[in-house]
């Protein structure tokens, strides 16, 4: 297939070098780039004769103006994957704008990092219809490892809020908890394979416990992207009339690591929030 990908950034770029090892592929950013693919010089360069066109941007706001550009080039036929983590009601109305000329459309954000990007290797949630995905799958494979259609439009959106909302109510137990221990003079090393006997082994303390223990914290998901996700799920709560008392600590903590000027942090440096030095 032939395939256009725009937003080539910390996950951007890994994400459409795997492709173009399988594909024809060619590669679009606001931000001129040095790629191993070749890179247009628009937007409609980019999209123009391609079967698919991926998109992976920062924000709802920047998903969408995206989309109203590309429509003026885009064709019935084509099918357009937005793999950006959005606001739920953004990617129903990118959906309804491109089906309204003849375009499908698939909402496709992930999970995991850029380590895992690099390798190929991501978790991609998909919103859509069934047949459309099926066409596009061998795409997906190509830079994930692990993918679920979820339901219809928007249920990829919705799907990876949720996740990272839990992963956020994880992390803030692991920062309490470790900062506890630290408290109490124990080796965290220790503790951290002390809780891998048990069932309070979990995915973010293996991977960001060393980081934690150096209080070193290398960005592969920054703190701004967190932080948009845990307020989403926290509007999404509301909406829904559910009280998520752990959700709104959460967000409390992203909110102080915002107001601290941390916003291009990994996401582990809320440790620091949680138990300051």
């Amino acid at each position: 297939m032939k395939v256009a990908f725009i937003g080539l950034g910390i996950m951007g770029m890994p994400m459409a070098t795997n492709i173009a090892k399988e594909h024809d592929l060619i590669g679009y950013d606001i931000v001129k780039k040095e790629t191993p693919f070749p890179f247009a010089s628009s937007y409609k360069e980019a999209v123009e004769g391609r079967d698919v066109i991926i998109s992976m941007v920062p924000k709802s706001e920047h998903a969408l103006a995206l989309y109203e550009e590309l429509s003026k080039y885009l064709k019935p036929g084509q099918i357009c994957i937005d793999m950006s983590t959005i606001a739920v009601k953004a990617s129903q109305t990118i959906a309804a704008r491109l089906e309204s000329i003849g375009v499908e459309m698939l909402d496709c954000p992930v999970v995991k990092s850029q380590p895992a990007a690099v390798k190929g290797e991501l978790g991609i949630y998909v919103g859509g219809k069934e047949e459309v995905y099926e066409k596009v799958r061998p795409i997906l494979m190509c830079m994930g490892k692990n993918i679920i259609r979820i339901g219809d439009h928007g249920a990829g959106a919705l799907m990876k809020i949720l996740h990272n909302s839990l992963v956020g109510e994880i992390q803030n137990g692991v920062n309490e908890v470790l900062g506890l221990a630290e408290a109490c003079g124990l080796d965290l090393a220790k503790v951290v394979t002390a809780f891998s006997y048990g069932g309070a082994q979990n995915f973010y303390m293996d991977g960001k416990a060393k980081n934690i223990m150096a209080r070193e914290y290398p960005t592969a998901f920054s703190i701004a992207n967190m932080n948009k996700d845990v307020h989403f799920a926290k509007e999404i709560a509301a909406e829904k009339g559910k009280e998520m008392p752990a959700l709104q600590r959460v967000v409390s903590v992203y909110e102080k690591a915002m107001e601290e000027g941390r916003e291009k942090e990994d996401f582990s440096a809320t440790y620091d929030i949680v138990n300051p030095k």
